[in-house]
């Protein structure tokens, strides 16, 4: 389990290796936050399960919120960040790529990603309604690294006719909202049902390209 969670906690090359002790640390936090919440989780319960004294965790951390943030914060990176967004130009100059296409691949990754981190995505989930700090890092991470990125993509496809003709901010909401309600349901709120995953991957890029309307628009002007 630690070598997952130094590579999702690891930024960037210049961040340094995590000690054996602050692993058992991450790991046991990780565990106890996803079980009970951070609010009725102690130090002293993270401590021992990581077998650690509890002076030991405030030697790496000044705070059990200090503590929180350094896990829930560069998966935040990671979640919202996905690799074929970072790809951007290279999406944009490839002519076989469609908007059906990008969600699918979209949605294929951060699945994986999920199925990896899902204790930590629980954390969130669960903090992130309580914790101001955390909010602020949701809105500077999706506002910086993935709004700005989406709304180059649909006007790109918008420029291909593959988009009706709406502001790409309602785009990038429709899309979001969607796909992150799909997941939501699927790996926290009822996981234990009977998923045909591939036929709801399918039926959400369809809802998203497609709505869910039987009846044509009718021409506004006659």
């Amino acid at each position: 389990m630690e070598q997952w969670i130094e590579e999702l906690l690891k930024i960037n090359d210049e961040d340094e290796k995590k000690t054996d002790k602050q692993m058992k640390i991450i790991t046991a936090a990780i565990e106890i936050f996803a079980k009970k919440g951070y609010s009725a989780s102690s130090t002293n319960e993270i401590a021992k399960k990581a077998g650690v004294a509890e002076g030991t965790i405030f030697r790496h951390y000044k705070t059990k919120k200090e503590l929180l943030i350094s896990i829930v914060a560069p998966m935040m990176t990671k979640l919202v960040a996905p690799f074929i967004l970072r790809d951007v130009e290279k999406l944009l100059a490839s002519s076989h790529h469609s908007y059906e296409h990008f969600l699918r691949e979209l949605m294929s990754n951060r699945i994986q990603f999920i199925k990896k981190n899902t204790s930590i995505i629980k954390i969130l989930l669960q903090e992130i309604p309580f914790q101001p700090d955390l909010q602020a890092l949701f809105v500077k991470y999706v506002a910086s690294n993935v709004y700005t990125k989406l709304y180059k993509i649909v006007e790109h496809f918008q420029s291909k006719g593959e988009i009706i003709s709406v502001p790409p901010p309602s785009v990038v909401r429709f899309t979001v909202t969607t796909i992150m309600g799909h997941l939501l349901v699927r790996y926290f709120i009822l996981p234990d049902l009977k998923w045909d995953d591939e036929k709801e991957i399918d039926h959400t890029i369809h809802f998203i390209m497609y709505g869910i309307s039987n009846t044509p628009k009718e021409d506004e002007s006659s």
